[in-house]
């Protein structure tokens, strides 16, 4: 956006440059090929320059209140002040010139009259021109530039509200389970378990929600997860992560895939004895890609959403991150079990550094 300060500067560098560039054509064009000595055009052309000047700072000055006025009103304030200004600058320049030729009082015929004036009213008619089609731009840059800073913040509360809806109810079963491992007087699986949570929690609280991390850190904050979970379902609960070593410096989004293993693990491990979940990350050459499969019942392709919260945030985070270039799709093994297929842009920590 243009500040203030970048506005004011530019109205200047316009101002001072407009008018050395009409003391420039005023002179090749006019006081050149005429009959003036030197000793005269020269100065008068610097009084004629500088009279402009001025009184295009008087008209800015004017219009900005004219501004205030209703329509109607402001229009025919702009045309009255720009005819005055006009006949000013013309008897100003007539009568330095006889000034400088030591005819104070010559009148002017009416054809110089109409000639001069005509000049004067073309010359800040187009500063007029000029001033308001810079000052409309502007405007409108500024608008369309805090139109897209209000998007982006909008967005970045959304990313940031998407990203913290942590289920409580792996907050409560967590407790619990450490509760229940105290009570057993098994200490020591209830201290691995209380770290475990420690270090979950304070990733997902102290890591910036929008920024994107490698495969390798969200493996690791997942297996964190996956260990805490293995506390609780012990034998109940196997989760097997594989990466290829080509994708495992690729850049994602933190925290996305917690929810989905936290999904599969609630809807597979109620309605069997134990369950496997499997995450594979694989990639070629434009694309990372994500599955999360588990040995559960599997979807109900007729109510998606019965999927829970946990895949519809999944889901919002990756339009809102890759609007357009990201899939998102789920689907059931033949042999039974749920398959979520996730693919984004392949992105890594070298080339985002290139793109900076």
């Amino acid at each position: 956006m243009i500040k203030l300060e970048s506005k004011t500067q530019l109205f200047w560098l316009c101002q001072y440059c407009g008018w050395i560039a009409y003391a420039v054509l005023t002179e090749l064009m006019i006081k050149m090929p005429g009959q003036e000595p030197w000793s005269i055009h020269l100065p008068h052309l610097l009084l004629d320059t500088c009279c402009g000047f001025f009184i295009t700072l008087l008209l800015r000055r004017l219009y900005a209140w004219f501004r205030l006025e209703p329509a109607g009103v402001s229009i025919c304030l702009h045309i009255i002040c720009l005819l005055a200004a006009s006949l000013l600058w013309t008897q100003f320049k007539w009568h330095s010139l006889q000034w400088f030729y030591g005819n104070w009082w010559q009148q002017m015929t009416w054809f110089d009259f109409g000639t001069w004036t005509s000049a004067s009213l073309t010359m800040l008619a187009t500063w007029t021109a000029g001033y308001y089609g810079i000052k409309v731009y502007l405007d409108n840059a500024e608008q369309k530039h805090k139109a897209a800073e209000a998007l982006h913040l909008a967005k970045e509360s959304q990313l940031k509200m998407l990203r913290y809806q942590l289920n409580p109810h792996f907050m409560f079963n967590s407790i619990n389970a450490i509760c229940t491992l105290i009570l057993k007087q098994h200490n020591a699986n209830a201290v691995a378990m209380l770290e475990k949570l420690c270090d979950f929690l304070r990733y997902s609280l102290y890591t910036e929600p929008l920024a994107k991390i490698t495969v390798q850190e969200e493996i690791a904050i997942l297996q964190t997860y996956v260990d805490i979970e293995q506390c609780r379902f012990q034998s109940k609960l196997n989760v097997c992560i594989n990466a290829d070593q080509a994708c495992r410096s690729a850049l994602m989004p933190s925290l996305l895939l917690q929810p989905l293993v936290e999904n599969a693990l609630k809807h597979g491990i109620g309605q069997k004895s134990n369950i496997a979940i499997t995450v594979n990350f694989s990639c070629d050459a434009s694309r990372l890609h994500i599955s999360v499969s588990d040995t559960g019942t599997g979807f109900n392709l007729s109510a998606p959403a019965s999927g829970g919260i946990g895949m519809k945030n999944c889901q919002e985070r990756l339009q809102l991150i890759y609007p357009g270039a990201s899939d998102f799709n789920l689907g059931n093994d033949k042999n039974g079990g749920a398959r979520i297929s996730i693919a984004i842009p392949l992105e890594t920590v070298e080339n985002t550094k290139c793109s900076h």
